[in-house]
Order: C-alpha cells, then sequence, then structure tokens
C-alpha cells in the first residue's frame, strides 16, 4: 500500500494550483490529508488582512474540518480530507516557530488518526511548514518550490527565504516547477518537474459563456488581476485597437493606476472571478488569449498554468517575453512593445484550423494525468531509499 501524505499547501480552493491538480490525481492510489495554509507573511491592519484571519479563524474552530472543504470546486477525491490548523502566521518570530512546532501537530492529531500507524510521507509546497518536520514521524519530506517565493509578491521576503533555505537543506527531495528555481537548490536533491494541464477540460468543445462579448473580436485573460501583470502596455494597446474588446476574468489585488486607467476605457470588460471548471467557455470562444506580464524576478521565475491551458484551448495567444513561454515560442507570439501586440492581434484572426491544432498537440502529452505519474514514480523511489 502507498504510504499516506501529510500536504502543506494553499487554502484548498475553487481555482486549482499545481499542488492541488497532482495531490487530486495521487488520491486515487493513496490517503491524503491536505493542511490549509499557515501563511507566509504577518497580517496587516487594514480590512483585507483582517477579513482572512477572521475566515481563518473560523475554519480552524470547525468541529468539521478534515472530512471535506465547503469552499472547493466540486468535491473533493475519496482519498483526501482538507484540514485547517492551527498556527501563528508571523514568518521571523522565534516564539512564533516554536508555537507553531507545537500546536500544528496538536491541531491535526485527530485527523492524523485515518492513517493509523502507517508513516507519512510529509510534502509542503510552503517554507513556512518547515518548523514542523520531525513532528510526524514521517518517511521523507519534499518541498515542492512552485514559486520563487524570495520574489513572490504578498511574501515577507527576508525571513521566508530563511525559512526556505532551512526547508531545503532538510528535504529529502526538492521538486521545483521550473528550471530558474531549480537553480536554487542543491543538484542531487532537485528534480524538474514542469505544469501540466487538464487536457480534458480545455480541449473539449463548449458553446461561449452567455457574457462573453461576440460582435467583434475579443482580447481575453483569466487569473488575478495583481501587480505582476502590465497594465500599461495593455492600456496603449487597447487603444490602439478601439474595435477589439478586451475581457478580464478574476479578482482585483492591486490598487495600480494602471489597472484603473484600464477600467476607464470603453472597449474593457471586468467580468469578475469564474470557477474553473467555467473557463473553457472563454477561452476557447475568444479571439485571442492575453498573457502579459511585468519583467521581474517573480515573473523570470514563474511557470504559469494558464499557458498550457491557453495553448490546449488552441485559441492564439500573445505574450510578453519570459522564460516559461519560450519553449512554445512557435504557438506563441511573443512581443515587447503595444505596437507589437496590436499586430499579434490583428494576425490572430486571420488564423485557421491547423494553427489551433499545432497548439493543442504542443502541449498533448502535459496532462496533470502524466506529471502525476511522473511524480508517483519520484515518490516511490524515495521510499524505497527511506
Amino acid at each position: 500500500m502507498n504510504a499516506p501524505m501529510i500536504v502543506f499547501g494553499e487554502d484548498w480552493g475553487a481555482h486549482p494550483s499545481s499542488t492541488q491538480h497532482l495531490m487530486t490525481r495521487l488520491a486515487a492510489d493513496r490517503e491524503i490529508l491536505w493542511v490549509n495554509s499557515i501563511g507566509l507573511r504577518r497580517p496587516r491592519l487594514n480590512a483585507a488582512d483582517l477579513g482572512r484571519v477572521k475566515r481563518k479563524l473560523a475554519s480552524m474552530l470547525q468541529p468539521s474540518a478534515g472530512t471535506g472543504c465547503g469552499a472547493c470546486e466540486g468535491s473533493t477525491p475519496g482519498g483526501l480530507a482538507v484540514a485547517s490548523a492551527r498556527a501563528v502566521s508571523w514568518p521571523g518570530s522565534r516564539l512564533a516557530r516554536r508555537i507553531n512546532r507545537h500546536i500544528i501537530p496538536r491541531s491535526l492529531s485527530r485527523q492524523l488518526d485515518r492513517f493509523g500507524r502507517r508513516r507519512p510521507i510529509l510534502w509542503t509546497s510552503l517554507p513556512s511548514a518547515v518548523d514542523v518536520i520531525g513532528t510526524f514521524d514521517e518517511l521523507a519530506v519534499i518541498y515542492y518550490a512552485g514559486d520563487d517565493f524570495e520574489g513572490l509578491a504578498g511574501v515577507d521576503h527576508a525571513p521566508v527565504g530563511r525559512m526556505e533555505r532551512e526547508l531545503a537543506a532538510r528535504a529529502d527531495l526538492i521538486i521545483a516547477a521550473s528550471e530558474t528555481i531549480a537553480a536554487k537548490f542543491p543538484a542531487d536533491r532537485t528534480v524538474v518537474l514542469p505544469h501540466g494541464c487538464d487536457l480534458d477540460r480545455f480541449t473539449t468543445p463548449v458553446a461561449p459563456a452567455a457574457d462573453l462579448p461576440g460582435e467583434r473580436p475579443v482580447a481575453g485573460v483569466y487569473g488575478s488581476l495583481a501587480d505582476w501583470l502590465a497594465y500599461d502596455l495593455l492600456v496603449e494597446t487597447a487603444r490602439l485597437r478601439p474595435g477589439w474588446d478586451f475581457v478580464f476574468i478574476g479578482e482585483a489585488s492591486t490598487n495600480a493606476a494602471g489597472l484603473d486607467m484600464l477600467k476607464a476605457l470603453p472597449n474593457t470588460r471586468f467580468l469578475g472571478p469564474r470557477h474553473h471548471a467555467d473557463l473553457p467557455a472563454y477561452v476557447q470562444n475568444w479571439t485571442a488569449s492575453l498573457l502579459h506580464f511585468v519583467d521581474n524576478a517573480q515573473i523570470r521565475a514563474c511557470n504559469p498554468l494558464k499557458l498550457r491551458e491557453y495553448l490546449a484551448a488552441g485559441t492564439p495567444v500573445v505574450s510578453t517575453p519570459f522564460p516559461a513561454v519560450m519553449p512554445y515560442r512557435d504557438h506563441v507570439a511573443v512581443v515587447a512593445s503595444a505596437r507589437a501586440f496590436a499586430g499579434a492581434l490583428d494576425a490572430a484572426t486571420r488564423e485557421g484550423r491547423a494553427e489551433r491544432q499545432a497548439r493543442r498537440h504542443a502541449v498533448a502529452d502535459e496532462s496533470w494525468v502524466a506529471r502525476a505519474g511522473d511524480l508517483d514514480r519520484l515518490i516511490a523511489r524515495l521510499g524505497r531509499a527511506a
């Protein structure tokens, strides 16, 4: 029987991360306890953070925690349970780390009873879980480095960087989502596992979403409207192409002036967040998909999930240059200026079936099922070594 796993990740929710995609598939053959985020920065005195603290406290105090996830899209797979551990989110505080080492395992003890006497594998996607290494009598420790935390927005970089270095030194295996991230860690214990794609979801044709504009060409993007997006580039592009509608799906998490300028334009549409299962109805049916990133350390290390989803949908893709997009440059218009962006949009209207098929073929071997199979083999080798 496969060893059970304790997984420290972000909050399980409606927009699955790479870790959620992988664990959903591993849960078919092993028991997994998913532990919601224990935080990567100290809370600040603002409405958003106070609201998050309130929600986290409520989830930790729920007596049914660990049996499912009321906020999830659909249901969790049969072998996976979701729990919220009691923890102090204060990176850099020695006291908080000592407290967490004691209260996190104790708050999960009831949920861990499902493993019986079987020793688990400890997986963490967050450096903040370093404090609990050794408290679960684990067979092995895996660090999944999906982001460059020392460059990631919304993180207390200095203390989290120190925790990550400590975690990397203690991990038996480090799995990195990109070559750039992998270069930070010891080569003899680090493996690159690129992101995958839910191919069935994004390649199966669906009708256009009811709120997708259809009278003229549409350039669309989904995902968080955050600081790492090049708003000035899109403002200029939208002004250059007033005959296009520019559609944005996602929640705003920035006060960037460029976002306000974008919202003020007559040919932009902000539809708000959508469930992951609903995205194909948009991306398959708009004229072109956009990846408009700024050039910073976070983006140079990133491997965005939507890149492969865009390609699987077959729709023309227009992107700013960053490392993860370059292997697909034969199927993506990689441009650096608003005028070039506008020209690539014009070219998208002239594409035919062959180009769409070529994009789908480019990611045909990159399903999450295949990635989970690769991961399962890595874990099996690690278990034999332990």
